[in-house]
């Protein structure tokens, strides 16, 4: 289920972001007996860099990357560190 919530992630950031650079990691094992973990939803690192992000701020960027990962919020992703590569 792990590769498959990662796809997603991928496909939905790919469509919406078209990134440059795109590195997706699932943080979940770390988690296991956390409250969110419990519910199945996962916990997952994104390093991304996107032409969109030009001249936004931190703030807006993150906001751009959580529009595009809204379907997934809260019952595939409990927990979602993103760094933006400018």
């Amino acid at each position: 289920m792990t590769s498959s919530r990662i796809d997603r992630i991928r496909t939905l950031l790919q469509m919406e972001l078209q990134p440059t650079q795109l590195e997706i990691i699932d943080e979940s094992a770390k988690h296991i007996g956390h409250v969110g973990a419990a519910g199945g939803a996962g916990h997952f690192q994104v390093h991304i860099k996107s032409e969109q992000f030009l001249g936004k701020s931190t703030i807006a960027c993150h906001r751009l990357v959580y529009q595009a990962l809204d379907s997934m919020m809260i019952k595939d992703i409990h927990a979602l560190s993103i760094l933006i590569q400018q």
